[in-house]
């Protein structure tokens, strides 16, 4: 930060106001920095706008300076800034009130002196924002909300923590980036908001591990059924007779038909392992419907079970269905 020379300021007897002699058109001028809270403004806290008094206006006239009026607050102790607008000029000559978290970003105390000139920043194209909090981005409407909400913002720097305040809860955003420069206006421009990760989101990565480690260990387990199920099959012998004959042909076919209804029904329970491991380790698609509900398949079955029981089977032997005979000659 460049040092002050006495001969650059004057110091007025009654305000203590500091004002710059530069020889260019620029505002510039040194005022005493207070908290919105000490004049009951409770709606500067929304937005970087701030409260000048009534003379710096003339001088912002008179220096030339267009809508909208931006400016640079720099520390003069340990060299720090951030950019703001002005949203009104009614405050006491040599002071300004400034948005409580504005002070904690460039670390100003009440009364402290901040060096104000005016500057032009180029409109936003890109910004990414970070929230302290994850309940931030669990809001219902997050797009509406900053619309509505960075309208009380004329501009943002790279490196501040803003805050907005939204239902009665104050969540506070830090500026990650932004485009095309280190500092943008955001006045009557389309701006691209983008978001990282919340500070708080750690433990939800831990706790999203563990899950995917059950996930894992469920289709280990499901693996391990479906190899056991293909591995048994029983009553995969050959035939043999209680008599001690060679079993027939038709033994071994019924053998080997029992042997082939068994394989399916394996792979039939494989499948359906299958399908359930499939289901749990991969996201759901919307719309589609790969699989039958329960209530189908009762209704189905309940169907089956109902023409059954119109249609019995008729038996093979009927008693008394034969030709009718007379004993008459």
């Amino acid at each position: 930060m460049d040092q002050l020379d006495m001969d650059d300021y004057y110091i007025s007897e009654e305000d203590e106001v500091y004002v710059s002699h530069d020889d260019d058109d620029d505002f510039k001028n040194y005022y005493h920095c207070y908290p919105a809270s000490s004049i009951e403004k409770s709606n500067l806290e929304s937005g970087n706008k701030i409260i000048m008094p009534p003379s710096a206006l003339n001088k912002l006239l008179y220096a030339g300076v267009e809508y909208p009026m931006l400016f640079e607050m720099r520390h003069l102790s340990n060299g720090k800034f951030s950019h703001c607008g002005v949203l009104e000029f009614t405050a006491e000559e040599g002071k300004i009130f400034v948005p409580s978290w504005m002070m904690k970003n460039i670390q100003l105390e009440d009364g402290d002196l901040v060096l104000l000139k005016s500057t032009t920043l180029a409109k936003g194209t890109y910004l990414k924002l970070q929230p302290h909090t994850k309940d931030f981005m669990d809001l219902s409407n997050i797009k509406a909300m900053l619309e509505i909400n960075l309208r009380s913002f004329s501009c943002v720097t790279t490196g501040d923590t803003t805050m907005i305040p939204y239902n009665n809860k104050e969540y506070y955003l830090d500026v990650i980036k932004t485009k095309p420069s280190h500092a943008i206006s955001l006045v009557e421009t389309d701006c691209e908001v983008d978001f990282d990760p919340p500070l708080d989101y750690k433990e939800e990565v831990k706790l999203s591990s563990t899950s995917s480690d059950r996930k894992q260990q469920q289709e280990a387990d499901d693996t391990d059924i479906v190899t056991k199920i293909r591995e048994f099959v029983p009553f995969s012998g050959p035939a043999r007779r209680l008599d001690g004959k060679p079993s027939t042909p038709s033994d071994k076919q019924a053998s080997s038909s029992c042997m082939a209804k068994q394989k399916g029904d394996n792979e039939h329970k494989s499948s359906s392992l299958n399908n359930v491991s499939s289901t749990t380790s991969k996201k759901l698609l919307f719309g589609s419907r790969p699989y039958k509900t329960s209530q189908e398949s009762t209704n189905q079955e309940s169907h089956h079970k109902a023409e059954t029981t119109l249609k019995p089977q008729e038996p093979k032997f009927q008693a008394f269905k034969g030709k009718k005979y007379s004993l008459k000659s």
